[in-house]
């Protein structure tokens, strides 16, 4: 063979191998198969990843949006150990809470869930599975159905009421101690009591009052304190999550605060438990209340996928105190700051109320459907400031596709909420509060919206199973303050609306705002 055949030889032979190599290393790589991986920031340090990135003072949200301007609207950030792929578009949020919503509808292990959460018997924070399903159908069906949030509606009209009684009373005593008809109130703390009294009232038939003095009412401090440190507390970021070798070291002191609020949370609980149990056999099968209502559920079982069906009980009752009460709460402290700082809108509210119910009696549940300005107040609150910026924490069970990209089963996910219903695209001048736009251009748009425009509540099958009883809450409470007072700063100020840290957004200091009555006085005497 001539040397020009030998050299032609030794190059096919080579090519030969060199595909050979490209297609064993195709068959080996599921990855390279599959697809690119997500993007990641750069900077990525050993043991840490990105977490030198996030600013504790910063929340989380306002970074992860400013870092999808600079790589695009889905990116992966590694916490430490756990890839966690962060979705800042409604186009990618849709493709992971529908086609892939089955995947992503895990919970990771999480020091907040473990220790706060009965070891993640909490539903919300427990992992997809058959404990899962079965209290979540369990809470839907039972607890927050329409038929039973119907049933106990006497419970939000009274504690509504309540409140504006406790308003009005506030301001005359004001007015006989310093001859003026207004007065200036912590609202978003009252706001917070009243919220808590409905819930705690849905749950375990309790209603405290504001004495701390009585021992019941000392008893629902702790309690609220416990759940609002546990609020904080889970939308914390614990060191030993993200780098599991550190675990024996508590330095941040999250772990040991955890472990309090634990033991405070449970000890309230278990004792309206036992409170439940003893009036149960002295009365017999009576169904007051969820907690009555959970007592007959799990009647003839001991357990419940592995879980006490007494730890199941007291779970399921701080998630519903947790969620509910305070996410309730925050929203409305939200609406007012956010019209008191929009006079105009203010007004047009008073108009539509006084058009549809007067002056001459109390705003009713039933009212609420003629509303729709309230309605679009409410709906553009909830796109600005959703009660979670960020959704629970997810984690991928098996390998997917998203936006083109391969996801490793073990990898955690993350939608950025407050980024999404913010986008330009969608909603013109985003950062501004318009209620208007929910009556002209958006008025076909609601909660849960198909194409993600605004998904307050989350979407798929770990939505927010409380978002019926939440705005039924909200409308009605904003619906009565509105109706009952005239509502402003001091001095005319505007409300400070940056945002706070934890898992939802709360304000760093306590709203405060001046009432004034604004109908008949016989009225606010009639409660």
């Amino acid at each position: 063979m001539d040397p020009a055949s030998n050299f032609q030889a030794s190059i096919a032979g080579f090519l030969v191998l060199l595909i050979a190599y490209k297609v064993f290393r195709f068959i080996r790589s599921p990855k390279q198969r599959k697809g690119t991986n997500v993007p990641e920031p750069h900077g990525a340090l050993p043991l840490i990843g990105h977490l030198h990135l996030l600013n504790a003072r910063i929340p989380y949200f306002r970074t992860f949006s400013a870092m999808a301007e600079k790589y695009g609207p889905v990116f992966c950030v590694k916490l430490g150990c756990h890839p966690t792929i962060v979705v800042n578009n409604r186009e990618i949020a849709k493709e992971c809470l529908t086609i892939n919503d089955r995947v992503f509808a895990s919970r990771p292990n999480t020091s907040g869930g473990r220790l706060m959460g009965y070891n993640n018997a909490i539903f919300g924070i427990s992992p997809y599975g058959n404990y899962w399903r079965e209290i979540r159908k369990m809470s839907v069906l039972e607890i927050l159905s329409s038929y039973r949030l119907e049933k106990l509606k006497h419970v939000r009209d009274s504690e509504t009421l309540s409140l504006v009684k406790d308003l009005y009373s506030s301001m005359t005593v004001s007015s006989e101690k310093h001859a003026k008809d207004s007065t200036e109130v912590a609202i978003s703390n009252l706001l917070e009591h009243m919220t808590f009294n409905i819930i705690v009232r849905m749950i375990a038939g309790k209603r405290f009052g504001g004495d701390t003095s009585n021992d019941e009412d000392n008893e629902a401090w702790k309690l609220r304190k416990a759940i609002k440190d546990a609020t904080y507390l889970f939308g914390v970021f614990v060191v030993a999550d993200a780098i599991p070798s550190l675990g024996w070291f508590d330095f941040q002191g999250y772990v040991s605060f955890m472990k309090r609020t634990a033991q405070q949370t449970d000890l309230i609980l278990e004792k309206w438990l036992q409170e439940h149990l003893r009036e149960r056999m002295r009365d017999g099968e009576c169904e007051r209340d969820f907690m009555d209502v959970m007592i007959s559920t799990f009647e003839e079982q001991e357990d419940v996928c592995g879980y006490k069906k007494e730890t199941v009980i007291k779970a399921t009752a701080m998630m519903l105190i947790l969620t509910a009460g305070g996410s309730t709460a925050m929203t409305l402290t939200w609406a007012l700051s956010l019209l008191v700082n929009h006079p105009k809108v203010l007004k047009a509210a008073l108009q539509e109320l006084d058009t549809h119910v007067g002056k001459e009696r109390w705003v009713e549940e039933s009212d609420i459907k003629n509303l729709n300005y309230l309605h679009a107040i409410i709906k553009e609150t909830l796109r600005l400031y959703p009660p979670a910026p960020l959704t629970g924490i997810r984690e991928a069970t098996e390998d997917c596709s998203l936006a083109g990209y391969h996801v490793p089963k073990g990898t955690r996910l993350l939608v950025n909420l407050w980024n999404l219903q913010r986008d330009p695209e969608v909603w013109p001048n985003p950062n501004e509060f318009q209620p208007e736009r929910f009556l002209t251009t958006h008025r076909d748009i609601d909660f849960m919206s198909q194409d993600f425009e605004l998904i307050p509540f989350s979407f798929g099958r770990r939505s927010c199973p409380g978002m019926t009883f939440g705005l039924q809450v909200t409308h009605l409470t904003l619906a009565c303050l509105l109706q009952g007072f005239h509502i402003f700063t001091k001095d005319g100020g505007h409300v400070d609306m940056t945002e706070g840290l934890g898992v939802a957004l709360p304000k760093e200091q306590e709203l405060r705002l001046i009432l004034q009555p604004r109908l008949p006085l016989e009225l606010y005497e009639s409660l």
